[in-house]
Parts: structure tokens; sequence; C-alpha cells
């Protein structure tokens, strides 16, 4: 479709991310199936919006495919069409089920190791070691590690990431071994950067080799850890937030909401209850 050649290219020219471009175009091909020859109304769109509910998707998700929709319709003119989000409850706890444990985590380094899989065990421990995305993998190259000083490029900011010393001696050691003296040291078989579906894949194969449940084991629930460990220790949600990547401190609330049991616990603490 020629629209959506169009678009793509405005998105980009907005300077989103690759793989934002992706989610978007990915939204509004959905969209337009659902649409088919039918003229593109409000009333069309907030039917979609309704069949998002019904569908059983969680209502970050469905915000989250309004955000692409909204952006094509005032691409393409449709502006009276745009629809309002779904209004979110503060969450104050998370599934026990969803929220990866420093334990588990550690289950999951002693499964890679004894499954030989030295990449996927450095792979961990950069991204939990430092909290950055899985995306910004491929910042970590040779030089930037031996420098300790890691320039990331994401969402229009760059920032800095100061690398641990015994997590850059590791890095290193490991690109020596593989036999990378210069470049990305996270990489294919085919000298490309390792991506998100990589990794997950390689993740969930671990999964029954440590015991963890399968639905905790995603990348962003390494940098999810960290949030969390950074807090509980520094107690400073600015310099978290800075170190993360956040322009808003309230997305950095989010990471670090504790799971019911936690906050069970806090509420038991007060005594109140005799």
């Amino acid at each position: 479709m020629e629209k959506m050649q169009v678009f793509q290219d405005y998105l980009a020219l907005d300077e989103k991310s690759n793989a934002t471009i992706e989610k978007y175009v990915r939204d509004a091909y959905a969209f337009f199936a659902f649409a088919g020859e039918r003229e593109i109304t409000k009333k069309l769109v907030i039917s979609y919006k309704n069949r998002l509910m019904e569908q059983g998707y969680a209502p970050r998700s469905i915000n989250s495919m309004l955000a692409s929709l909204n952006s094509l319709l005032y691409f393409c003119g449709w502006r009276d069409c745009i629809v309002k989000s779904m209004k979110l409850q503060k969450q104050v706890y998370c599934p026990v089920e969803k929220a990866l444990t420093k334990a588990e985590y550690m289950r999951l380094l002693d499964a890679a190791k004894q499954n030989r899989q030295e990449r996927l065990y450095f792979v961990l421990q950069t991204v939990c070691g430092t909290g950055i995305r899985i995306s910004e993998l491929r910042y970590f190259t040779v030089e930037s590690v031996r420098s300790g000083d890691v320039s990331v490029s994401c969402k229009n900011k760059t920032r800095h990431i100061l690398i641990p010393k015994k997590l850059r001696r590791m890095l290193l050691q490991f690109a020596k071994d593989s036999g990378i003296a210069q470049g990305v040291i996270f990489r294919t078989k085919s000298g490309k950067p390792l991506d998100r579906s990589n990794v997950w894949a390689e993740m969930k194969k671990l999964c029954g080799i440590a015991g963890v449940n399968p639905q905790k084991v995603f990348p962003h629930n390494l940098r999810k850890l960290f949030a969390r460990t950074f807090y509980r220790a520094e107690k400073d949600i600015a310099k978290l937030a800075d170190i993360l990547g956040h322009t808003n401190v309230n997305t950095t609330r989010i990471y670090l909401v504790e799971t019911g049991s936690e906050h069970r616990k806090r509420i038991e603490r007060l005594g109140l209850v005799v």
C-alpha cells in the first residue's frame, strides 16, 4: 500500500526509532484489516477499540495500539477520527508471576553456564548489570567497553553508561576468546548485532533448566530487576531515571512496582490488625 510507505517515511522524518516505526506500521495494518473496504469514520475507529477490548487485550496494550493508530489518522488528515485512550488506574502492585527475582536471575545465569551458552551468559549480565534496553546492546563495542564508557543513542537522546569494572573485564575477555578485536561484541554468526528476538528465544530455552516461570523470562524484565535493585540500594528515583534514559520519572515508578506479596508484607507490618 503506497500510503503506508509514505507513512513510514513520515515516521522516519519524525525521527522515530526503527522499532517504533515497525510497531506503528504493524498496528496500522491490523486496523486496515479490520476496516476492510469500509469508510474510515470515528464510529469505525471506536468499533475497533471496542473489538480490542472484547479480545481481551490489556488496557496498556490497547492504548499502545491506539497511539499508533492515532498517529496514522493524524497523518492521513482524518483528525476527527482520533479516539481517546483508555483511562488506567495506577498500579499498586504487580502479579508475583510477572516479576523476576534476583534468585531466579541467578538460576538463569547458572543454567546458561551449565548449558555452555557463554554469549547469553554475558548478555544477561550486561543488561541486568547496567539497566540498558536490549536494543542498546549494539553500542557495547570492544572500543567503548575498553574505555569503560558506552555512549547510547535512543529516542533522540544520548546518555552514557558507565560499566562496572568486573563486567568490563569479563566482556573484554569474552571478546578476546571469541576472536572479536573490534566493533560490536554481541553479534550473530553472520556478524550482525544481536536483536531482541535472538535473545528472547535463547532466554526461553533456559526456563526449563533454570526452573523459572517462562512468563517472567524476557529481556525487559532484566532491566526492571536492575531498576528495583538500584532503587532499594540508593533510594534515588531521579538518578535511576537518568540511568534508564527516562524523560518522565512516572515511567520509572512503573518499574518499581512491588509484587503483591511484598505489598501485603508492608501492610501487615503496620500492625493495625490485632
